[in-house]
């Protein structure tokens, strides 16, 4: 079975355009780490993905205390949603970890 990647990002951006903009200061960016690609430096695209997963973090942490305090311009939906997103980039990032430790170990273990 072959996944071809281009329409399920486009299903993916499509789905992301009925977000409602209104989730406080949330906003669905992931796509913007994948668009421009070519030439960068991995190290550079992995630390700026877990720069974005640990602000996503910040912001479900932020919401949840503003919530907490008893701010009204922060709803509880907008703070699980947050809580959510943070925990499935959280999940993928975790993932993709695994994957490179596994490729690593895989790759040692080759004879030379």
């Amino acid at each position: 079975m072959q996944i071809n990647a281009n329409p399920l990002l486009q299903e993916m951006q499509s789905l992301r355009g009925e977000i409602a903009p209104s989730v406080g200061s949330i906003r669905p960016n992931l796509t913007q780490q994948v668009n421009n690609t070519a030439g960068s430096d991995f190290g550079q695209l992995l630390s700026q993905a877990v720069g974005h997963v640990s602000g996503l973090q910040q912001t479900s942490s932020n919401l949840a205390t503003r919530l907490d305090m008893g701010d009204t311009t922060v709803t509880l939906s907008d703070t699980v949603i947050a809580r959510e997103k943070s925990g499935v980039a959280f999940e993928a990032t975790v993932q993709v970890r695994n994957k490179l430790v596994e490729a690593y170990k895989e790759i040692m273990s080759m004879p030379v």
